[in-house]
């Protein structure tokens, strides 16, 4: 197949990446082209030249630390989406995958006449929403979680769930944490992602906590993360996945706080294939990711419950943690489903191109 894969245009295509999204159209992208198809990655600038994109713009996420753009930018981010439908418009497609979160390709979808595929990564918010009205009403939608799946029903009744995977040998399995022990944290340092509880409950659980991600949010940083730093904290800065990995597995727990319902959480499956437990607030996702055999879960925002659930976490077994990781998260069976539902999608398209073939077939059976 030629595939068409559109990521956002927020961040680059690219490690070190940004977030569990960047990560996830890596890993995909990277993978179609292992299996023999035809790939062409709309992305950013900035995006990993191995891939080989059609890089559209400078990354719009820029927006998050110049608000007085956020106007500007918007309207380039709009423009450069457009451009990119008439790319794969004119591209001889089999297939569109859509991990854009972005109006405009949805919006743009009815006219290509193409089989797509549009993966929901975040809950419902207003601008996606008005795409996903306006979409193309024979797209296959894909949801990343069973939770986010009920998020989106009344909107999308019956997306399919394909959970996300990673690369169980970049995560490798550590059976034994570091000692002296510490908790670990990653992710965008955003208000959404709850760095700042992370620390005040692995303070309260006696736990030094090294943390790593981009500094994305200059005020939140400012005001909740810098006046909590310690002799007890230490910030690794933005990580490659290997480097990432390797800390990973050698905590004794990981600290997942967000505060919004967590659609999927990649770095939960992250932390349980490097064998290492996990405490997390009880939000979007998590339960549906983890069980109590590799990790407790937490009273949302609530860091004295966090702490409790930190203490819980680190006494389980890393082996079991391991053994969820390799049966519901591995990349290479997620790559599967998507394959058989871009089979299933294009041969749904085929059918539906022959409607007069169809009807001679029936009157002659």
């Amino acid at each position: 197949m030629k595939i068409a894969v559109l990521a956002h245009l927020k961040y680059p295509i690219g490690q070190p990446h940004a977030g569990g999204l960047e990560m996830h159209t890596h890993l995909l992208t990277a993978a179609l082209r292992r299996h023999g198809h035809e790939v062409v990655l709309f992305a950013s600038k900035g995006s990993d030249p191995a891939l080989d994109p059609v890089m559209l713009c400078d990354p719009t996420g820029d927006a998050l630390a110049n608000p007085e753009r956020e106007e500007e930018i918007d309207r380039a981010e709009a423009d450069a989406y457009r451009r990119m439908m008439d790319l794969v418009a004119a591209g001889g497609f089999d297939l569109v995958h859509n991990n854009s979160l972005h109006a405009v390709p949805l919006q743009e979808s009815g006219r290509l006449g193409l089989p797509w595929v549009t993966v929901l990564h975040t809950p419902p918010f207003d601008a996606l929403n008005k795409g996903i009205v306006a979409a193309d009403p024979e797209m296959a939608f894909l949801a990343v979680s069973s939770s986010l799946a009920q998020e989106w029903a009344e909107l999308v009744p019956n997306a399919r769930v394909v959970g996300n995977g990673v690369d169980l040998s970049t995560f490798a399995f550590g059976a034994t944490p570091d000692d002296p022990p510490y908790a670990f944290w990653s992710g965008r340092i955003v208000p959404e992602k709850g760095l700042h509880l992370a620390i005040d409950a692995a303070r309260a659980a006696g736990l030094p906590l090294v943390f790593a991600g981009p500094k994305l949010n200059p005020g939140y940083w400012d005001d909740e993360i810098a006046p909590r730093l310690g002799p007890d904290l230490t910030h690794l800065g933005h990580l490659t996945h290997r480097d990432l990995a390797r800390h990973l597995g050698r905590a004794r727990v990981a600290i997942v706080s967000p505060r919004w319902e967590e659609p999927f959480g990649l770095v939960v499956a992250e932390a349980l294939a490097c064998g290492t437990p996990v405490a997390a607030f009880r939000r979007g996702a998590m339960p549906d990711i983890l069980d109590e055999t590799c990790g407790r879960l937490a009273e949302p925002d609530d860091p004295a419950s966090l702490a409790e659930a930190i203490r819980g976490a680190a006494a389980l077994s890393r082996r079991a943690c391991r053994e969820r990781a390799e049966a519901l998260y591995d990349a290479d069976t997620m790559f599967e489903r998507y394959f058989e539902i871009y089979e299933a999608v294009i041969a749904d398209a085929a059918d539906r191109a022959r409607p007069s073939l169809r009807r001679v077939a029936g009157g002659r059976a």
